[in-house]
């Protein structure tokens, strides 16, 4: 298979999960790209305490300098459905694929929900600390060091885990 996917996220900050995520989508799924997209306001975000969008997409042209198949895009974007409109492959976390699911992000109808689903593309989902393995779709073969990484943790410390260290 070749096409584009898209991978989106907060990316507060991106993490090396978020890279091996990235790079295990691009390889499986034999895409020619994969574009790392960042909505504007992100669904379920306390956007208060995130860092500045543009300083977020900063970093993640940074991560995509060398790595030709890479994109950075920006969204108005809310529900993943409607990010992942015109690509081939939506890669979401175990996190995020549980979320897709759950009404409340369609202000609780089952109905909205069900249409929403109907749009995705093929849908691949990276393994995730703490969630179920899903069933039905692709799961990537991340490796399982990966599998507790969050940008939540780097923000409190966890430096190791940063997408850009040096």
């Amino acid at each position: 298979m070749s096409g584009v996917g898209v991978f989106p996220g907060s990316f507060d900050p991106p993490t090396v999960a978020h890279l091996a995520v990235a790079e295990a989508a691009w390889v499986q799924c034999a895409l020619d790209r994969l574009d790392l997209v960042v909505s504007r306001v992100a669904l379920g975000k306390d956007h208060a305490v995130q860092a500045p969008l543009e300083d977020r997409v900063a970093a993640l042209e940074r991560l995509a300098a060398g790595r030709p198949w890479l994109g950075v895009a920006v969204t108005d974007h809310r529900l993943l459905a409607d990010v992942a409109a015109g690509y081939d492959v939506l890669v979401v976390g175990a996190d995020k694929w549980e979320q897709l699911h759950d009404p409340a992000w369609y202000e609780g109808s089952v109905g909205a929900r069900d249409e929403a689903l109907t749009r995705l593309p093929r849908v691949v989902v990276a393994p995730r600390a703490g969630f179920p393995t899903p069933e039905g779709v692709t799961v990537l073969d991340v490796d399982r060091a990966h599998h507790h990484v969050s940008s939540t943790a780097v923000r409190e410390g966890r430096n190791e885990w940063r997408a850009d260290r040096r």
